[in-house]
């Protein structure tokens, strides 16, 4: 008897134009990210897909966090 694999949680694999819906661009936008290298891609025979999760982690890596309003302020007395 052999050991059960560990069930680890299903990556999707999204589409170009899927991709490019969710980041709200055209096609062209993801393709370029693809062709630089800047996000992770799976090649699957001719069709390109990109992970879900790597979706994500290009958006996070983008984030700005908003400014502390009461940091750059003067106290006036």
């Amino acid at each position: 008897m052999t050991p059960r694999a560990e069930s680890r949680p299903v990556d999707r694999l999204l589409a170009v134009a899927r991709a490019a819906e969710l980041l709200g661009t055209t096609e062209r936008f993801p393709r370029r990210l693809i062709e630089q290298r800047r996000i992770r891609f799976a090649r699957l025979g001719r069709h390109i897909r990109i992970p879900e999760s790597a979706l994500r982690e290009f958006i996070e890596a983008g984030l700005v966090e908003p400014a502390n309003p009461t940091r750059n302020r003067r106290k006036t007395a």
